[in-house]
């Protein structure tokens, strides 16, 4: 998928109702999960991450830094993001759960 042309959100639009379900890429276009639910908003929230499993069962939640992510639009207006992790360094990192 080329991202070129792709909308990029502003940090008052890293919300949770925007960001939930968006897919997640790596730098290769391989998708590596999806958003399961946000803590806080902008730049400085926590972006929960589904990594593997099939259609959520399975699946690994794990927290990362909004600014970590690159979140933007496509020419659908669907919102996914792009970041330089791998799905296995995803998967590496501790299990977030919810306090």
């Amino acid at each position: 998928m080329d991202h070129t042309n792709h909308v990029r959100l502003t940090s008052t639009e890293l919300t949770p109702d925007i960001l939930e379900d968006a897919t997640i890429y790596d730098a290769d276009d391989n998708k590596v999960g999806s958003v399961s639910h946000v803590h806080g908003s902008g730049a400085a929230s926590q972006v929960v991450i589904d990594v593997g499993g099939f259609l959520g069962i399975g699946a690994k939640p794990v927290a990362v830094p909004a600014s970590q992510l690159d979140f933007m639009r496509d020419e659908d207006g669907d919102v996914h993001a792009v970041t330089n992790w791998t799905k296995d360094e995803l998967k590496k990192m501790p299990e977030h759960h919810d306090a």
